[in-house]
């Protein structure tokens, strides 16, 4: 009898020791202005992302790229990361980034390394026409890049900037901010960071306002006098409004969409480089992103959420 009183009070305690081990595994982290993790920002208009967890594959569509020079994974900021040396990557047409209203507004998110200050300038990512019909390096929706020719290899300022393009009764216009120009505190902010460091890069169109922005670190750099972007219409200063696109798309990473990536009918520019350094996290929204969701979006992703 005291065998078996000894048996059933032993499978008690194990049984009490593995709930409460149990437990300890299951603690969770505090939320990040409210979110779990970074795939809860806006995830209803989250239309297209690269997470580099060892493979460059987009992750939504699982569509990968069809064209792959001087590329690796390393650590990012969030898992794995893409890594280029003077390399680049060209994608075929991912569907949703593929109709004339795909994106009426649209944020680009993305971390960068960048390790070629100093050189020709680095096209982080592109949202381009099809490499028969891309006619030049600016006629695609959207590029989101730095100037890494406008200053020496080894300085820590980074010059961000970024274009888009908008089709209206079948004519192009074009948009673009950059955090330069005029009044440094009062027109743009500086943005410095060095070759080592991981930034977080956000380019912002809103075409409610036909507002173009950029971001570092969660703070708004680009230059005020570029912000509003409009063209003449019977004379009169116009916004873009919302963005259309001519189809086919395609996008690239890494490199302007030129014909030392294949599109042959857009010719390489002396200043357009390919890309060394690191991406990770490439995130296409269809909103503007919110100044509130940038801000959360850099901190989730800063803690590798």
């Amino acid at each position: 009898m005291k065998k078996t009183i000894k048996y059933l009070f032993g499978s008690a305690g194990i049984t009490a020791l593995l709930f409460i081990a149990g437990c300890s595994k299951t603690t969770e982290l505090p939320q990040i202005d409210g979110f779990d993790n970074s795939n809860q920002v806006a995830a209803s208009n989250l239309v297209a992302h690269w997470t580099f967890d060892n493979t460059n594959s987009e992750t939504i569509s699982n569509t990968a790229p069809t064209k792959t020079v001087g590329n690796t994974f390393i650590t990012g900021t969030k898992g794995q990361a893409l890594n280029l040396s003077s390399g680049y990557l060209v994608y075929p047409t991912i569907t949703a980034l593929n109709n004339a209203g795909a994106l009426p507004s649209v944020t680009v998110s993305c971390w960068v390394q960048i390790a070629n200050n100093g050189s020709l300038q680095t096209n982080v990512f592109g949202i381009t026409n099809s490499t028969a019909n891309q006619t030049d390096w600016n006629t695609g929706t959207l590029n989101v890049y730095v100037e890494t020719g406008n200053h020496k290899a080894g300085i820590d300022t980074l010059q961000l900037h970024s274009n888009f393009s908008t089709y209206i009764n079948n004519t192009r216009y074009t948009g673009d901010n950059v955090n330069n120009y005029g009044k440094l505190g009062t027109d743009f902010l500086a943005f410095a960071n060095s070759s080592t460091k991981w930034f977080h890069y956000v380019m912002r169109y809103d075409g409610s306002g036909s507002v173009i922005d950029l971001y570092a670190n969660g703070v708004r750099v680009s230059n005020n006098n570029f912000r509003h972007r409009t063209y003449s219409l019977n004379g009169v200063d116009t916004g873009f409004g919302n963005i259309n696109i001519i189809p086919p798309t395609q996008v690239v990473i890494g490199g302007f969409p030129n014909s030392t990536l294949g599109f042959t009918n857009s010719a390489t520019q002396t200043w357009q480089g390919l890309m060394t350094g690191g991406v990770d996290e490439i995130r296409v929204y269809s909103k503007a992103l919110t100044d509130a969701e940038i801000g959360s979006l850099y901190k989730l992703e800063l803690a590798g959420r």
